[in-house]
């Protein structure tokens, strides 16, 4: 009995668990915070120069996007093992 209840939570746990959603801010590598009523942070810069001029005069901050999605993979040789047929 008690492996049936333990089963039934456990389905019913995995049922309503959602699916994982991206971080909101991994579609740009540069990321700008503007500090006030309300404090923000928006990602959507190409280039640290870019988002120096959006800041410029105000109270903000630029910084790279920790969550950023790069659409390079690591850099160097991958290695491969083929599997042969005999």
């Amino acid at each position: 009995m008690r492996i049936l209840a333990l089963t039934m939570l456990a389905i019913g746990t995995v049922s309503m668990a959602a699916p994982a959603a991206g971080q909101p801010y991994d579609n740009y590598p540069i990321c700008l915070r503007v500090f006030g009523d309300p404090t923000y942070t928006e990602c959507r810069y190409v280039t640290l120069g870019q988002c120096k001029e959006s800041a410029s005069g105000r109270g903000a901050e630029c910084f790279i996007n920790p969550y950023f999605a790069s659409a390079e993979g690591p850099a160097g040789p991958r290695h491969h093992r083929r599997r042969h047929h005999v």
